[in-house]
């Protein structure tokens, strides 16, 4: 997918910062961010249209649960009127796990005024992307010079591209870690900053492609389920909502394969998130 981003580097038209007030704050990985589909096709530009307001959409891919809090803290606006916690269950925890590890993050779960002042550092973030984007750049321009230079066959090329690409593709079914205590704290604290800001908080499960493929299901969903039953925060079940409602569920995936969802299915999972919320 392709965007121009924002003022902040998010997917989002940048006049959506101007608003007074803003209708959907949203935060996930790369599910919220809008792989794989362009707008208006991804979550927040259908909410965008659906609800006709203003949605600021703070999800990026990678991103696990702690990136999400502390992202709220960041860029938090003080006339939002929902957050939407977006969850994919194939690696949140999994992501959560490393964040834990990061010595800047976890300040954000031990310090309610800890700040990093990144709003106001945009241009300090700009100088280093643009480091970062030189570098990758030449890596791609080396790599392809010595494309050029052994001058690989095309039928030779594209078949053992696309044995590696059928390798890499193939959904993994390792054992999900464990639900850490902190995921608890993690929602606590933003339940806390959304009543602090009077705005509500929902929380949206997004099921993965695995579930549906070979019928596995998740050992955290239950417990997590109760933890946000125990918090009193909305549970948007996308499973139960969407795609168990589909005669076949993997339709919603790009080609019935293992990725993203796609146009049809990021709308309704919108669709459905805006019936919910609406009110």
């Amino acid at each position: 997918s392709i965007y121009n981003s924002d003022r902040y580097g998010f997917n989002n038209p940048d006049k959506e910062w101007n608003q007074k007030e803003i209708e959907y704050l949203l935060v996930g990985d790369s599910y919220t961010h809008g792989a794989c589909v362009n707008r208006p096709h991804d979550i927040a530009s259908v909410l965008r249209a659906l609800s006709n307001k203003s949605v600021i959409n703070l999800g990026y891919g990678g991103n696990g649960p702690l990136i999400e809090y502390a992202t709220l803290r960041e860029y938090f606006n003080i006339n939002t009127k929902k957050i939407l916690w977006i969850y994919m269950e194939q690696n949140d925890i999994d992501d959560l796990e490393k964040e834990l590890e990061n010595k800047i993050l976890i300040k954000y779960l031990n310090n309610l005024i800890f700040t990093q002042n990144l709003k106001q550092r945009q241009n300090e973030i700009n100088n280093k992307a643009n480091i970062y984007i030189e570098v990758e750049s030449k890596k791609v321009r080396a790599i392809e010079i010595e494309r050029e230079k052994f001058k690989f066959k095309l039928f030779k090329y594209i078949k053992l591209f696309n044995v590696r690409y059928s390798l890499r593709s193939k959904p993994q079914l390792t054992p999900p870690t464990k639900l850490q205590p902190e995921f608890k704290k993690i929602l606590k604290l933003t339940k806390y900053l959304a009543k602090e800001n009077n705005a509500k908080l929902y929380f949206v499960y997004l099921p993965a492609y695995i579930r549906y493929k070979k019928n596995y299901n998740n050992i955290n969903y239950q417990s997590l389920k109760k933890i946000v039953n125990e918090l009193d925060i909305p549970f948007i079940d996308i499973h139960t909502e969407v795609f168990e409602k589909e005669g076949n569920p993997l339709k919603l995936f790009p080609f019935e394969s293992y990725g993203h969802y796609n146009v049809e299915g990021f709308r309704k999972v919108a669709k459905t998130i805006y019936k919910f919320t609406k009110h």
